[in-house]
């Protein structure tokens, strides 16, 4: 595998086009160009200032909230600034409104007279309200599904903690999504296994690997119907449960005042930096737009929606024009319903095939080691150019996989679009995650130059390949 980046002869090639006026036409995939639109996305701040409006700006994005139409007013109208065409897709999002929520510990073996204790919680998305005064109900603990389904008996009108720790050690090893996905699991099935077996509530040990006394919120998976009071408690809150628990009988009050209301309406903000002789065929590169409301989503995922928009800003200072169409997309609703990427599926899905390739930053601004991608084996080795063209700056790593996973990109990556996503250090991703904590402070500028350097050069060179990359469905022909 060749990791030469630049050659003479090409540099006085591209020297010489790149030179005064616009493009007689695209310069490519060459070394030089991609090293170029390599070191431009390097030198500038602009998605970082980008993100600075964002997150001082507006702040939270959740769903049907003003600041997810801010969001997307204000997205839309910096594409423009850039020259982009831009098309607004309509969304209908769920809206859900946090209200107020509290816990405390009424009774447990050993409690001083008069004395309580507070939990620090936050309630889960989709969650339903509490009586107004809050609801006083035994607490028991569980570990597993396993252990719920044997302690059936018990679970009738008590709260039900699911007591599982974050694997702060597989973070640590490259391994956090596969720590999420562990973890994760108990707050958006936990809740709806509970309630089935008649539990008054559910409280879930956070999800996240830094004991901050943060809790983080997300997604419970309840639907209407089925729905029961459901928070996620800090992991030194949790374990305090876990050790009255382990003493005797445990008594909480909880009180959460959540509302589900109608549907809103939202958009997906699609901004296109239009192609030459294959302007039909569309490269993706996305983040989502929306947020949690606990803060401003710095990380999740203001920073994949601004990096790629900074694909475009590249491209413009340089004046290239791709050969295909690169498409930035700003999801609509992935934290709570994913129904933008549903949208934008149901929208293209007669000509699928005309969606060459898509790519979705979601998972913070850790420093960019490489690309994941879904790929077949035999065409990884295609990428050797542009491996060789961001190994200089540490990110020359790639990939395979069979299926990438992309919340936005699912339907897509289902109908066999090839999908790519950078590959990140995410080893403290999950210590803000979903908290209150989730702000522009732990986003480092010099992290998101080189996110914006790895998008805009990846997209780039999927946008200039003789061939599209091949799908795995195209195995199923030969």
């Amino acid at each position: 595998m060749s990791r030469t980046f630049h050659q003479p002869v090409l540099s006085l090639l591209a020297a010489s086009m790149f030179s005064g006026g616009a493009l007689a036409a695209a310069p490519g995939n060459d070394p030089a160009a991609l090293a170029k639109i390599r070191d431009t996305a390097l030198k500038s701040d602009w998605a970082y200032e980008r993100l600075a409006d964002m997150t001082d700006l507006i702040g939270p994005r959740l769903s049907g909230s003003a600041g997810a139409a801010a969001a997307v007013t204000q997205v839309a109208d910096t594409m423009r600034k850039l020259g982009a065409t831009v098309t607004l897709q309509p969304v209908k999002v769920a809206h859900w409104v946090r209200g107020e929520e509290k816990g405390e510990l009424v009774d447990y073996r050993g409690r001083p007279a008069g004395v309580t204790q507070r939990v620090v919680l936050t309630t889960l998305g989709g969650s339903s309200a509490t009586p107004a005064a809050g609801l006083v109900a035994p607490l028991i603990v569980v570990r597993s599904f396993d252990e719920l389904k044997a302690r059936a008996a018990e679970v009738k009108g008590r709260i039900v903690l699911f007591d599982v720790p974050f694997d702060q050690g597989m973070a640590d090893r490259g391994q956090a999504s596969q720590a999420y996905r562990q973890g994760s699991k108990y707050r958006t099935l936990g809740p709806r296994m509970a309630a089935e077996m008649g539990a008054a509530a559910a409280l879930v040990r956070s999800v996240g690997g830094a004991d901050f006394r943060l809790p983080h919120t997300g997604n419970s998976g309840m639907q209407d119907g089925a729905r029961i009071p459901a928070a996620a408690v800090s992991t030194e809150d949790a374990l305090l449960m876990v050790r009255l628990a382990a003493r005797g009988p445990l008594t909480m009050r909880l009180t959460l005042s959540p509302q589900t209301l109608p549907d809103a309406d939202s958009f997906n903000v699609i901004a296109d930096w239009p192609g030459t002789d294959k302007a039909d065929e569309i490269v993706v590169v996305s983040g989502h737009l929306d947020s949690w409301d606990l803060a401003t989503g710095a990380n999740d995922d203001g920073t994949g929606v601004a990096s790629a928009m900074g694909v475009i800003e590249t491209l413009k200072k340089l004046d290239y024009r791709p050969r295909r169409t690169i498409r930035v997309i700003a999801w609509a609703n992935e934290e709570n319903g994913a129904r933008g990427g549903l949208a934008y599926f149901d929208a293209n899905k007669a000509a699928v095939g005309k969606q060459i390739a898509a790519i979705e930053s979601d998972s913070g601004a850790g420093r960019p080691f490489g690309l994941r991608a879904s790929v077949i084996a035999r065409d990884v080795a295609q990428f050797a150019p542009l491996q060789a063209v961001l190994e200089p700056m540490g990110a020359g790593a790639f990939q395979r996989t069979d299926v990438l996973g992309a919340t936005d990109l699912h339907e897509l990556e289902l109908a066999g679009v090839p999908t790519f996503a950078p590959l990140l250090d995410t080893s403290t991703y999950f210590h803000y995650h979903h908290t209150a904590a989730d702000t522009l402070d732990k986003v480092d500028p010099e992290n998101l130059r080189r996110h914006v350097a790895l998008m805009a050069a990846t997209t780039w060179f999927l946008a200039n390949t003789d061939k599209p990359v091949a799908r795995w469905v195209d195995l199923l022909k030969e």
